[in-house]
């Protein structure tokens, strides 16, 4: 997933992007509110971790822009302590939820995997997928018992279809999601196509997969109807 980090302590946002980045999630900062609103209007990203306490814009009024360009990132707002008005404020504007400064970084990613729990309607940490099952706390693929070996850009590709499961992804979508953000200049569509071409070579070997679809002209698809 794709994380911009709002955060004007440098040092501090550095600090979330090297965790997250451990933990397989892409991040993108933004040290001032105008670089932020900048990011927002262009890039497509699955959450925001917003400081309201930014010296140059109110973190509201992002909230509010992300709802017109970036209507589908989820907010994560990070406060200081005691700031309730603001807390009540953002969650109003459709944030998703509040960390109180000083935070813990594991309490951070817990708070994400939640939002992403309710936000994909993922109820445990096991999908199936016909007899594929996705262990998503391990990143593991499994076909009846045996696992499927998978890159980690293929098990990323394969899981964001998956939590969007019935909704067609455009490439430019999954290259943005799974490969982080990039200049038009620079992007090829056949990059995604590789990829889902090579995966459904190692999927095929188990077991045929109707379920993952090519919406011609489009993008791909995990069905759930298969």
């Amino acid at each position: 997933m794709n994380v911009l980090i709002v955060e004007d302590e440098k040092g501090l946002a550095n600090e979330i992007a090297a965790f997250l980045k451990a933990e397989n999630l892409l991040c993108d900062m933004a040290y001032s509110g105008s670089e932020a609103s900048e990011k927002i209007a262009i890039n497509l990203y699955d959450f925001v971790l917003l400081d309201l306490g930014l010296p140059d814009y109110n973190g509201l009024d992002l909230i509010r822009e992300a709802r017109k360009n970036n209507s589908e990132a989820s907010f994560i707002i990070i406060t200081a302590r005691g700031a309730v008005e603001d807390k009540v404020k953002g969650l109003n504007l459709g944030a998703d939820d509040y960390l109180a400064k000083p935070f813990a970084l594991i309490e951070l990613l817990s708070r994400i995997n939640a939002v992403a729990r309710r936000k994909f309607n993922v109820i445990n940490q096991v999908i199936q997928l016909g007899n594929f099952i996705m262990q998503t706390q391990s990143r593991k693929l499994l076909y009846e018992g045996r696992e499927v070996e998978l890159t980690k850009k293929e098990y990323d590709l394969l899981l964001y279809l998956v939590l969007n499961q019935n909704k067609v992804l455009t490439r430019l979508q999954l290259y943005e999601h799974i490969w982080g953000n990039i200049l038009d200049d620079q992007y090829d569509s056949n990059f995604i196509d590789v990829h889902i071409k090579n995966l459904r070579k190692k999927l095929n070997a188990f077991a045929a997969t109707p379920w993952l679809e090519t919406v011609r002209g489009v993008g791909y698809r995990v069905s759930a109807d298969q």
